[in-house]
């Protein structure tokens, strides 16, 4: 008996600890003694929450009614599985029946406020992750919940406080800090952005939405180096990224690599090839490149898609001015050979 509470209490250690696999597995232990110890069934549920395996969550969530009817926990837990299974309506049926057996159960109350914030119940969503916070003050995902209704009814430093308290409970909080790098993004931010993407994608680098906010904010500060990196990575991940591509174009021509940027600009063009910014950078990555007759005519071509746009008539002035310098050049040098060549008194 005292080795079964020894590996009872080492479980909930590592759930307190925020270890879930090694929760998960010593709470497996205790249902091998018990397939019906209700403390280790919970306990397994919690960490198949946290780890995002809902399917496996569901199923656990059905054993624990089968083998307690009336068991809240087993009821909040399938409402919270469904939710994120996408199964709405199955999920709100759920999570009531939770409520009916226990008022005061804060993943309930979380589950209310994440199925309010999905219909778009703003006040409602707000009220229940605040009880959520009131039962459970240490639950990031409730503070997180919070933030987001918050954002969403236009109270945007509140928001943020309220995505801070959900970090300070769990800095590795993804969902929280990815959250946060939206609204720093959308009120220009962009150096806090870089450090919350920077954490973030240490815990998911395969982030699609952090990689965007990441490529937005390093483009702003013009850390080229970073931002072709950060490109490159959601490239490989969504090759037909216009976002992706034009980030990548506009990091190599920061380095002032403008061979790679020509090529760069040519995918972009072939994502967007109405869009004259795209032309005209396209124009001026050749005149960088000296190539002033392509540029030209690459200037003409953003000239005919929008006549008013007058980067493109500039840089075409200015492409046009070059070829002919350039030619009249080309033209005076054996010109002035000759002279020198015929000039009295110049040594043989």
């Amino acid at each position: 008996m005292s080795d079964l509470n020894e590996l009872r209490q080492r479980a909930h250690e590592y759930l307190k600890a925020r270890h879930w696999p090694q929760a998960n597995e010593t709470f497996l232990k205790l249902i091998e003694h018990d397939e019906q110890d209700e403390d280790a069934l919970i306990g397994i549920a919690a960490s198949l929450d946290a780890l995002g395996c809902y399917e496996s969550l569901h199923t656990l969530a059905e054993r624990i009614l089968h083998f307690y009817p009336n068991s809240a926990q087993g009821l909040a837990f399938k409402a919270r599985a469904l939710q994120k299974l996408e199964r709405l309506s199955e999920a709100t049926i759920a999570n009531d029946q939770a409520l009916l057996l226990d008022t005061n159960l804060p993943l309930a109350w979380l589950n209310r406020s994440g199925l309010q914030l999905l219909q778009q119940k703003l006040p409602e969503a707000l009220r229940s992750a605040q009880r959520a916070i009131e039962l459970a003050p240490q639950d990031a995902r409730a503070w997180a919940n919070k933030g987001v209704a918050l954002f969403n009814v236009q109270r945007i430093m509140e928001a943020l406080e309220a995505l801070d308290q959900s970090l300070k409970q769990d800095p590795d909080h993804l969902f929280a800090l990815q959250m946060k790098g939206d609204i720093l993004c959308k009120v220009g931010r962009m150096q806090e952005v870089v450090e919350v993407t920077r954490h973030a994608l240490t815990l998911d680098p395969n982030n699609i939405p952090l990689l965007t906010q990441a490529a937005q904010a390093l483009r702003s500060l013009e850390m080229y180096d970073a931002l072709k990196n950060t490109a490159a990575k959601l490239l490989e991940l969504t090759p037909t990224s216009l976002l992706g591509r034009e980030s990548y174009m506009r990091a190599c021509r920061g380095l002032g690599q403008y061979e790679e940027a020509r090529k760069a600009i040519e995918q972009v063009i072939e994502l967007a090839p109405r869009d004259v910014r795209f032309w005209t950078l396209k124009a001026d990555t050749l005149y960088r490149l000296d190539r002033y007759r392509e540029a030209a005519s690459v200037a003409e071509q953003a000239v005919r898609l929008n006549a008013e746009y007058p980067p493109a008539r500039r840089i075409h002035e200015k492409a046009v001015r070059m070829m002919y310098q350039k030619k009249e050049k080309k033209v005076a040098r054996p010109k002035l050979v000759q002279e020198d060549a015929g000039s009295p008194g110049d040594p043989l």
